[in-house]
């Protein structure tokens, strides 16, 4: 018999800033996204916590004041863990534990956690393995203080490696050798990508939690895992699809999100070396989410940083059918007409409208517009098609009836 356990989420509570870079709507947006990362990574956020200030605190991120209040609720609600909504560095992580008697986690400490429950692969649990080492390593002191500052005395003296140095030296070693695993499965990955054969090659990209594992799955008919969760798709799944008369290679790969960590970015160059390989890009956007905007700002600023901003894009903008949009009394004539009440329509007319970059509306899991979806890309993928293969290449010719 199977014993069964009821599963306690873990209660956190979220500690973010309004500061010059970010305003207090970004700072609510930021700890949104933070609370739905935290619900992924198996925990409840019960409170929220913001302090205004010019810069975030170099010795405890918040003020002395606001972190002894956070103590206070924490001691009284037996909280055991506090979140911050930014990477904080191994000096402000120490101070801070001296005041609260809790787990501190930061934005990419979380980020991490919610990595290594998703990967599944060889590749993909080497690279978060990888990541965490390079996290970890600064910040050792805080796991070793009882270690720090050996007595002296008789036996202690001359030269010898604390605690501390010790275990440094075993992560050093560590990142190494996963550095050298990583360079074989590089290769590997690489020779997988030669006997993929001549066909142009599709990489779905955009925001996490956009709906790509879900389109993936209607194009190709395959079943990759997909969920209402960020990060759901760690691992990189390439199917073969066939539109009319072109065999093409499509790619699913891993979510973006805003402040992505850069252990991240660095460790996960093999997987993003689908998206640098890939011909076509199908951005996917979220166009229910009320800040999509940012998300394709963010995305861009990713692919730019992986020199992949010059490739052919089709934008791709999914969840239609959960848009909805604000609306105005015909008798109210206060209320300025702003973006949160624009209709699909309204927003098609807008910069989407842009010739230089195709866009198309659809709903992956309603399977609205999947045929108009299917046509633009197929055009998208002839002209890469017809470029590389100026002698035909086809599957069969096309035949159009005359009317």
């Amino acid at each position: 018999m199977i014993d069964e356990r009821e599963v306690i989420s873990e209660k956190a509570v979220l500690i973010g800033i309004i500061s010059q870079q970010q305003d207090e709507i970004q700072s609510t947006e930021y700890l949104d996204e933070l609370e739905f990362l935290t619900l992924t990574a198996g925990g409840v956020a019960v409170k929220r916590f913001v302090q205004k200030m010019e810069k975030p605190n170099p010795k405890t991120f918040l003020g002395i004041g606001k972190l002894e209040e956070v103590s206070n609720y924490i001691e009284a609600n037996n909280i055991g863990t506090a979140i911050f909504d930014d990477e904080l560095s191994p000096a402000q992580i120490r101070n801070i534990e001296k005041v609260l008697d809790c787990k501190i986690l930061d934005r990419t400490n979380l980020i991490l956690d919610i990595f290594a429950q998703r990967a599944q692969t060889s590749s993909a649990k080497t690279q978060v393995e990888l990541a965490q080492c390079q996290y970890l390593l600064p910040r050792l002191t805080r796991l070793w203080t009882h270690l720090d500052k050996q007595k002296g005395g008789i036996g202690m003296r001359g030269p010898g490696e604390t605690e501390i140095e010790t275990d440094r030296r075993i992560i050093r070693d560590k990142i190494v050798l996963l550095k050298k695993k990583l360079q074989t499965i590089d290769k590997q990955m690489g020779v997988q990508r030669k006997n993929r054969g001549k066909m142009v090659r599709v990489a779905l990209v955009g925001y996490t939690n956009v709906g790509k594992s879900t389109l993936m799955n209607v194009i190709s008919k395959s079943e990759v895992f997909a969920e209402n969760k960020l990060f759901a798709t760690l691992d990189t799944t390439v199917r073969k699809v066939v539109i009319k008369n072109i065999p093409f290679l499509l790619t699913d790969t891993v979510g973006f999100i805003r402040k992505l960590p850069t252990q991240l970015v660095e460790s996960f160059k093999s997987t993003l070396d689908e998206v640098r390989e890939a011909d076509l890009l199908l951005h996917v956007v979220d166009i229910s989410h009320p800040n999509f905007e940012d998300h394709i700002a963010s995305v861009n600023t990713i692919l730019a940083d992986i020199k992949c901003a010059d490739k052919p894009t089709l934008m791709v903008f999914n969840k239609i059918d959960a848009y909805s949009h604000e609306t105005i009394d015909e008798d109210d004539l206060v209320t300025e007409r702003e973006k949160k009440h624009y209709t699909l329509q309204d927003w098609e007319k807008t910069w989407m409208n842009d010739y230089e970059v195709e866009s198309i509306f659809i709903s992956a899991l309603n399977k609205d517009n999947l045929e108009d979806f299917k046509e633009k890309a197929y055009e998208e993928i002839k002209k890469i098609h017809i470029q590389r293969f100026p002698y035909n290449d086809f599957l069969y010719y096309e035949y159009k009836e005359e009317e």
